[in-house]
């Protein structure tokens, strides 16, 4: 959701690459739901680890940030970047997996997790850029 948010609210203005600890490849339906309400198309996002960035051709010496949206990413990154000059953040944002009985009380925890990543990103990054 994160990566997302980011390339629509903010479009060129930075590079966005997600990481997680593990893959887990297919990407939450959930996730996939509560951001195509706002006009954000997951459904062919993957995710993908820290290991497979730096596989990939990601340097994680050439990111000037990393938010960290769970405590485990967060140790994870500050490992994984111990010899590098760049800022780690971490953003204790709602883990919806897991929570509500019901569709419709699953949806509004991803709401609410979308949501608090959407006020964090207005919090640090200002006011979105102009499509």
């Amino acid at each position: 959701m994160a990566e997302g948010l980011m390339k629509k609210m903010y479009g060129q203005r930075a590079y966005v690459q997600s990481a997680g600890v593990k893959n887990d490849m297919e990407i939450d339906g959930f996730s996939v739901a509560v951001c195509k309400e706002l006009g954000i198309e997951l459904s062919r996002h993957r995710s993908r680890s820290f290991d497979e960035m730096q596989q990939w051709g990601d340097d994680l010496s050439q990111f000037d940030l990393i938010v960290a949206l769970s405590p485990a990413s967060q140790r994870m990154a500050l490992e994984l970047t111990r010899h590098y000059h760049l800022d780690i953040e971490y953003w204790p944002i709602l883990d919806p997996t897991g929570l509500g009985e019901s569709r419709d009380a699953k949806l509004a925890s991803y709401r609410q997790a979308r949501d608090q990543i959407r006020d964090r990103m207005l919090a640090r990054f200002g006011e979105p850029s102009e499509e």
